[in-house]
């Protein structure tokens, strides 16, 4: 069984966490297969199990991150009752994403990265600094665009159209967030064209 640990200097930062991304290359064609739910397709591929559990691994931190993030300003009481209510389910779209990545690790014999507690969360994303709600928001704006950005990182390289829609869904997921919190927080969304995952 492979056991592979992220380090937390690799991922600190939105464009530290893309570029690792870049830099570990893509996911082979088994992993997005596993990833996808379909297992059928995966048997008979030719993959590096060890470098996919690193990429996917660092893709789980960043779940896990998200996660915690939107748990601590649901905690904080800044948030008014329907930004919460947001807030709450984007969390259970990131909760679906570490599940899925979770199990995709494990099919490929690796150790999922463990979630860290809550306090040190707090600590890495700086929770203290939190006043008011639009630092709840700016927070998780610039966490779902730092996942966006990795996420799109690599579906280039990804030869499957199908198993490329998987990534693409993931990214998309992000970037729905990422709009939602900028609208929220006043912000004109991006003037440019493709202006996510450059």
């Amino acid at each position: 069984m492979t056991t592979i640990q992220t380090p937390d200097s690799l991922i600190s930062t939105p464009a530290s966490r893309r570029g690792f991304m870049r830099r570990s290359g893509t996911l082979s064609a088994v992993a997005l297969a596993l990833l996808a739910g379909k297992d059928v397709l995966a048997q008979g591929m030719a993959g590096d199990a060890g470098k996919d559990v690193v990429i996917l691994n660092v893709a789980l931190t960043l779940e896990h991150e998200a996660i915690n993030a939107y748990q601590l300003g649901a905690g904080s009481g800044l948030l008014q009752k329907p930004v919460l209510d947001v807030a709450v389910q984007f969390q259970g779209h990131h909760k679906a994403h570490r599940d899925a990545l979770i199990a995709t690790i494990q099919k490929l014999g690796g150790k999922p990265v463990a979630e860290m507690k809550l306090e040190d969360y707090a600590k890495s994303l700086n929770a203290s600094a939190l006043k008011s709600q639009a630092d709840v928001l700016d927070l998780a704006a610039r966490l779902e665009l730092g996942a966006t950005n990795a996420y799109l990182s690599v579906i280039p390289s990804l030869v499957s159209r199908d198993l490329a829609k998987v990534a693409a869904r993931l990214a998309a997921d992000e970037t729905m967030h990422f709009t939602v919190l900028t609208s929220a927080l006043g912000r004109p969304l991006p003037a440019g064209a493709l202006s996510y995952g450059a």
